[in-house]
């Protein structure tokens, strides 16, 4: 089956050989997808024909958002510690224990429930891949059952298991990482793709965060990191020298963190609803740019420091607070996070890529930071069919 889109005001491709700018950009445009690939691209007046069409009266049409960063396999929530975290009271890494408690009280049923939940709410507002973390159940079998359960969901599966040293291991970091490094990751492995570590004060250290890395590559999982969050550490050296696929964070880092990405094929993964939800620092997105680092937008969706699934949020957030352009906020969240997730197959609309794409109740991809918090998502295309739409009640 064959599908038209037609009649699109603003069409971002991301292929700087279709249109205009590094988003590729289209005015009075059309979109074939024929299955679930994009099949044509180009003026609405020299379309071919398709089995369907759908006239989309000029609203934008842009790539399906890649979530790169997400943390979905939980129960609970920390609203209370946000409540008093706005009183004043500092972030710290520690919350997360009560993240671990109540998700390893939870059932299978409960926590696929709150991933399929969190899932349904991210394709409402435009995400058509998602990564998905473990890290909440810090046991054997818990980071086992939340892999299994992520990978029901995904192919981009995480094993976060070094996300803090869970309670019963306080004080022996060292001996959890031993855990990790040996039974973790052989019991999980089959189930994820990559391996992240958390290396944080509060967290593991270079050392133990390495140690993760390492057993992580021998087991066949690519490195993922969080690094540079609360300060400046070495968790972007680190992410490099593992060559990592990204490093996500980075609200501290220097000159020679920035020379290292940019020299590099780390992509640098900025969540700014998290350093919102902390008042965090933002990170400095315009140095990172500036120098040339491959710089990804994600949402961080967990349910103690950036419990949003948005990313139209975050990208109004980066415009606003980090000082990128809309141009590099929607390429971030688009083609960034596909490259954050070594994807060539998502975050662009050209030939051959998935059928994935965003319509917009508004004429431009401008108007996601133009209209911040308003839900401009009018309809979601995930590999060729509609996901999920409203129409509006007014004329355009």
């Amino acid at each position: 089956m064959s599908v038209l889109l037609s009649n699109i005001g603003t069409l971002v491709t991301n292929d700087p050989a279709a249109g205009d700018g590094p988003l590729g950009v289209m005015h009075d445009a059309a979109v074939v997808f024929d299955g679930e690939v994009v099949a044509w691209v180009g003026p609405a007046g020299q379309a071919p024909d398709a089995d369907t069409a759908h006239d989309l009266a000029g609203a934008a049409v842009l790539p399906g958002f890649v979530e790169s960063h997400s943390h979905l396999v939980f129960a609970g929530d920390r609203a209370e510690e946000f409540g008093a975290r706005m009183a004043g009271k500092p972030y710290a890494a520690g919350g997360i224990r009560t993240t671990i408690a109540a998700t390893r009280e939870a059932t299978d049923a409960q926590l696929r429930a709150n991933v399929q939940r969190l899932l349904d709410e991210s394709l409402r507002s435009g995400s058509t891949t998602v990564e998905i973390k473990s890290g909440y159940g810090q046991s054997v079998a818990s980071e086992l059952r939340s892999v299994r359960i992520a990978s029901e969901f995904t192919d981009e599966v995480t094993l976060l298991a070094a996300h803090v040293p869970p309670p019963e291991y306080a004080g022996r970091a060292d001996a959890y990482v031993e855990l990790v490094c040996t039974q973790m990751i052989e019991a999980c492995a089959p189930h994820a793709k990559w391996i992240d570590v958390f290396c944080e004060q509060g967290a593991f250290d270079r050392d133990q965060a390495d140690a993760v890395l390492t057993a992580g590559a021998a087991a066949g999982l690519t490195a993922r990191v969080h690094g540079n969050q609360l300060h400046r550490g070495p968790g972007v050296q680190l992410a490099v020298r593992h060559n990592a696929a990204s490093v996500d964070h980075v609200a501290h880092v220097g000159k020679a963190d920035i020379d290292a990405l940019a020299g590099s094929s780390t992509v640098a993964t900025v969540l700014p609803a998290a350093d919102f939800c902390t008042r965090n620092t933002y990170p400095d997105a315009r140095a990172l740019l500036d120098a040339g680092v491959t710089v990804a937008l994600g949402a961080d969706c967990n349910p103690g420091t950036s419990y949003t699934t948005s990313i139209p949020f975050c990208i109004a957030l980066a415009v606003r607070d980090l000082h990128m352009t809309p141009e590099e906020a929607v390429w971030a969240a688009t083609a960034g996070g596909a490259k954050a997730l070594r994807r060539s197959d998502i975050g662009a609309l050209r030939p051959g890529t998935r059928a994935d794409a965003v319509v917009l109740d508004a004429p431009s991809y401008l108007h996601l930071a133009y209209r911040p918090g308003v839900p401009l998502v009018r309809q979601v295309w995930k590999s060729g069919a509609i996901a999920t739409s409203w129409e509006p009640r007014h004329d355009r």
